[in-house]
């Protein structure tokens, strides 16, 4: 599974210098950071709703598209999936509580 993360994360890193009108990726760089967070902000309202509708798959397939569009932003920031996995794997093993109360303000 993370293979497949990688693999996204590699063609999202490619996309960076395509021709804006060759990708929809290409294209949402071009749009800058803004395009981005409202593409983010969309999809995760997308989430919710398809959530409260219940159905398995509106739920997977919106998230799906959510998870996609935070991968484009980690590549736009310089950042990847190993960076989030890395993030996970140190609060593993931790309370919500505990994790929340060690955070930085």
């Amino acid at each position: 599974m993370n293979d497949l993360l990688e693999r996204l994360s590699d063609v999202l890193e490619s996309r960076k210098e395509a021709d804006p009108g060759s990708s929809y990726v290409a294209g949402l760089y071009s749009k800058g950071l803004d395009a981005i967070l409202k593409k983010i902000g969309e999809e995760a309202t997308e989430t919710v709703m398809a959530a409260k509708d219940g159905v398995p798959e509106k739920i997977v397939h919106e998230v799906a598209d959510l998870w996609f569009h935070t991968l484009v932003l980690l590549a736009q920031q310089g950042l990847g999936p190993g960076d989030v996995l890395a993030e996970l794997d140190r609060r593993f093993g931790l309370s919500g509580l505990e994790e929340k109360a060690g955070r930085k303000s």
